[in-house]
């Protein structure tokens, strides 16, 4: 095994092995450990299924065991039950730093023009404007 490669070692494996289905029909289901390993690597790497290493086995495999057990919720099963166990938070929040704004964001056409506010135009008190 590389160390370019994502490989769940034995005992997270171990971890995982009750959470996974186990009502298949139809042919046995390959090494669980490696197509899950290679679902990782391609999800870790953002890079796209058929490029995932010829290491994990069939291509389609990965690609198909992910969508099926998406649909199934497998997956989410999977992510609630090591948050119960002290792994990564059921939710995590994204705070303004890591999202992108366009550079004319801030506001609409006309740029900086001072627009009077709803106060004023309701005939409010009026304020300086510095």
């Amino acid at each position: 095994m590389s160390r370019d490669y994502f490989w769940l070692t034995k005992h997270q494996f171990a971890r995982l092995r009750p959470l996974l289905p186990n009502d298949t029909r139809g042919k046995p289901r390959v090494d669980d450990r490696r197509v899950i390993s290679g679902i990782i690597q391609v999800l870790k790497s953002g890079g796209r299924w058929i490029d995932a290493p010829e290491v994990y086995g069939p291509r389609k495999t990965l690609y198909n065991r992910f969508v099926r057990w998406a649909a199934k919720g497998v997956w989410v099963d999977i992510f609630h039950a090591l948050a119960m166990a002290g792994g990564p938070p059921a939710q995590v929040l994204i705070d303004s730093s890591a999202v992108k704004a366009h550079r004319c964001a801030s506001g609409g056409k006309g740029g900086n023009i001072s627009r009077p506010s709803a106060d004023r135009a309701a005939g409010g008190p009026r304020r300086s404007m510095l």
